[in-house]
């Protein structure tokens, strides 16, 4: 049976968390998920021909999640990012609360972090298109970026999920509807609350304890959707990956790195 190390998991969640989420990014558009006609159209694209183009940017999408599930290279997660940010900006451009951006920071985080283990921005160019090795080791200097990378990821998704739920996102609260809430408005703003004290708590101190609950949380709470549950569900693979992969790097991490996170680490060594 293979046995990873900590550092692998790491690697192995957050590539696996790119896989998932861009191949339930790109089923929404072979299904032709109605509301991107919203996010087309900020590049002048009308509602006709952007239904012709959905399928082939989902087509693009899942494609570039395989291959960060079976042949990982630096470039496609370079592109990951990049994609990651502009779809996630395409909501509050078009009109919808800023809080859909921050939410979605698993999406461009997780392929980011991936890259920081990698040996970040200064390798070679050619590197950029081999494959990523998965035997890797996760020194102190980078243990402790790969850290507070994914305690600052983990507090905008979790906040920015939390925030949607407090303004009463008509989605959210149909979600809590269907699950029997006779106040759901009411329920969207105790959860919102809860994911708002939960995500400063993860910046502040992030506690393995408190990682484990809100990992379950999220895998859980993201499978009420009331339209396209299991896609949407797979879309979130980014915040259930930066959620498990931090727990997996606080585990690691002296508590040093925890309590002091901006203090110098030069003389710390970590086996």
């Amino acid at each position: 049976m293979l046995r990873l190390n900590t550092d692998q998991k790491v690697y192995f969640t957050l590539r696996f968390a790119c896989g998932m989420c861009f191949i339930g990014h790109g089923s929404f558009g072979i299904i032709t998920k109605q509301i991107w006609c919203n996010y087309f159209a900020l590049a002048g694209i009308g509602h006709e021909q952007a239904y012709h183009l959905m399928p082939f940017v989902g087509t693009i999408d899942i494609l570039m999640g395989l291959s960060m599930l079976f042949y990982p290279t630096r470039i496609i997660a370079g592109w990951l990012v990049v994609w990651g940010i502009a779809t996630a900006l395409m909501r509050p451009l078009s009109g919808e609360p800023f809080a859909e951006f921050i939410e979605r920071a698993g999406n461009f985080g997780a392929p980011f972090v991936l890259l920081l283990l990698q040996g970040g921005f200064k390798i070679p160019f050619r590197q950029w298109f081999s494959r990523m090795p998965d035997d890797i080791t996760i020194d102190a200097a980078t243990l402790k970026t790969v850290l507070n990378f994914l305690r600052v990821l983990a507090f905008l998704l979790l906040v920015g999920h939390g925030w949607l739920n407090f303004i009463e996102k008509a989605g959210l609260v149909k979600q809590y509807h269907s699950m029997g809430f006779q106040d759901s408005g009411k329920a969207a703003q105790i959860v919102g609350v809860f994911e708002i004290v939960a995500a400063f708590s993860v910046l502040i101190r992030p506690y393995k304890n408190l990682i484990f609950i809100l990992i379950f949380w999220k895998i859980a709470s993201e499978l009420f959707y009331p339209h396209y549950e299991m896609f949407e569900w797979i879309e979130r693979g980014g915040s259930y990956g930066v959620l498990l992969a931090l727990w997996f790097a606080v585990k690691k991490a002296p508590s040093v790195f925890i309590t002091s996170p901006f203090k110098n680490i030069n003389s710390l060594r970590v086996s």
